[in-house]
């Protein structure tokens, strides 16, 4: 697969906060690709740099092997960007917002757009700005799916939508990925929605990337598992992630297997070891913590 988005040895500051440091990744071809962080960990960060908004201290991203900094034009318009707040220019109405944003896409596919706007409760006369947020983000995703991009950057997408829209909202996004080889890389705090969605999950920690892996590898290989120990303290090892007391008891989270995690924590006089497989949102919990 041809790789579509190339960032080597990104290192950011914000003053003397440092972001990222070296941080390096791949998407490929027809992916979807979850980026996973907590707050302050730089998803938007990236997004910027990505769209050439935000020159990173060094380091250099690549979109189709075009530095971000100097992108053409024909290569933006390849681009379908969604940010945080969803949609601008809300004084338009929902037929003005449609033909403004024609004039940029010589590809412009306007029954993509008005398909979508079907479903829901609003006029072609209606102003943007008297919409739910729901209904702003619909119209937002209908943009984008007119302008037909090779690659969809969402920031937050699903950030104020109800269960219904964002069920909706990531419905639509598995059709397009899976109507012409498209690739799409977005971000998101609801992270059940990734699960559904998202090929390749990348994990940002304070810093660093923590983990870039195919989601089906870490829930099929990523558990939780509890134990009771005498023990008042348990050291964090190799191979184990987040290892505290809740309560009475202990929990520890790895991708070893049951044999392999006993083995560690024999030292500990351990009992009643139990493994539980995880959702996505336990799973990042796991790997990043809770706090």
């Amino acid at each position: 697969m041809d790789t579509v988005i190339k960032c080597d040895n990104i290192t950011h500051y914000y003053g003397n906060k440092l972001i990222y440091k070296d941080l390096n990744f791949e998407v490929k071809q027809g992916k979807i690709l979850g980026l996973l962080g907590k707050n302050g960990t730089g998803k938007t960060t990236i997004i910027n740099i990505l769209n050439g908004y935000l020159k990173p201290r060094s380091g250099k991203c690549s979109i189709w092997g075009e530095d971000m900094t100097c992108i053409s034009p024909s290569t933006k318009a390849r681009i379908g960007l969604l940010l945080e707040g969803h949609v601008q220019h809300t004084y338009f109405n929902v037929r003005q917002i449609e033909r403004f944003y024609s004039k940029f896409y010589p590809n412009w596919k306007r029954d993509a757009y008005y398909d979508l706007l079907k479903k829901l409760q609003v006029t072609e006369t209606q102003a943007i700005n008297t919409m739910s947020c729901g209904q702003r983000s619909q119209v937002a995703l209908g943009l984008i799916f007119a302008q037909d991009p090779d690659l969809l950057i969402l920031d937050d997408f699903s950030m104020g939508l109800d269960p219904g829209y964002r069920r909706l909202f990531i419905e639509y996004l598995k059709e397009y990925a899976n109507s012409g080889n498209k690739t799409i890389f977005l971000t998101s705090h609801i992270i059940q929605d990734m699960e559904m969605l998202i090929d390749d999950c990348m994990i940002l920690d304070y810093g660093r990337l923590l983990l870039h892996e195919p989601t089906q590898h870490i829930m099929d290989n990523f558990r939780r598992f509890r134990f009771k120990s005498d023990s008042s303290t348990i050291n964090n090892m190799e191979g184990l992630w987040n290892t505290e007391k809740i309560g009475k008891s202990w929990e520890t989270y790895s991708f070893l297997s049951e044999h392999e995690v006993r083995g560690k924590l024999a030292q500990y006089a351990i009992r009643d070891l139990t493994v539980e497989k995880l959702s996505l949102e336990d799973a990042f919990i796991g790997l990043t913590g809770k706090y």
